[in-house]
């Protein structure tokens, strides 16, 4: 079981979403694909696959694997919840928290931050722009994934098509916490992305289609990983 509590940086961060392409064994398969590349490469690279296939992947791979989303819930009678004690038992190393596609109150938002840090588990809060995030960044989360939805599996990289966005969410997230990261998210296709995000201040990308659709998704890695 992956015991991974701590990130190196610059890093890649992909989510498997709930796409045909990653669902049970090519999930699985993705996630090997990312523990190689990491591996030979020498980078840092996480995994947050389907939610049905964390653990078995967690337990499986020693790159950080992250859950798509977390309850803001106690264990108890909350059936079809997920809850932070379930992730931590799956051996992950944390939970994405807020995705565009999977809103929370911010009161929500700190109830998992604060959790979370007490399970010493990490936290990777997406926000959709520069005044969210720097409100999260008080909430002292590990890491913030700040993406615009509209560019969200566009192809149309946010590092590129509204850099201002990146630059000044790292510059008011640094200045509330200085420990947080800033990952970038929103069209992350390629290396030319990457380091365009990094060239920017970004500690990091979130990605998703760019990789799980890609017609050769290790291809489609070795060519993000390349911007780093």
């Amino acid at each position: 079981m992956s015991s991974v509590v701590e990130i190196g940086t610059p890093v890649i961060v992909l989510n498997e979403k709930a796409y045909v392409e990653s669902v049970g064994k090519r999930g699985f398969e993705l996630a090997k694909i990312c523990e190689e590349i990491a591996t030979k490469q020498g980078v840092s690279i996480a995994i947050c696959p389907q939610q049905v296939e964390l653990a078995s992947i967690a337990y499986s791979l020693n790159i950080p694997c992250f859950a798509q989303h977390v309850d803001a819930v106690e264990p108890g009678s909350h059936t079809g919840f997920v809850t932070l004690e379930s992730i931590k038992e799956t051996g992950a190393t944390g939970s994405l928290v807020n995705h565009s596609e999977h809103r929370l109150k911010i009161a929500d938002i700190d109830f998992i931050v604060t959790k979370a840090a007490s399970l010493n588990l990490l936290t990777i809060v997406c926000t959709n722009n520069i005044a969210v995030s720097k409100a999260v960044a008080e909430l002292k989360p590990y890491a913030i994934a700040v993406e615009p939805p509209e560019l969200i599996g566009s192809g149309r990289s946010v590092s590129k098509e509204d850099p201002e966005i990146v630059l000044n969410t790292v510059k008011e997230v640094k200045r509330v916490n200085e420990s947080c990261l800033v990952l970038c998210g929103a069209g992350i296709t390629n290396g030319a992305d990457v380091r365009a995000a990094l060239e920017l201040g970004a500690d990091g990308v979130l990605l998703a289609s760019g990789v799980v659709k890609a017609k050769d998704p290790k291809v489609a890695l070795r060519d993000l990983v390349m911007g780093l």
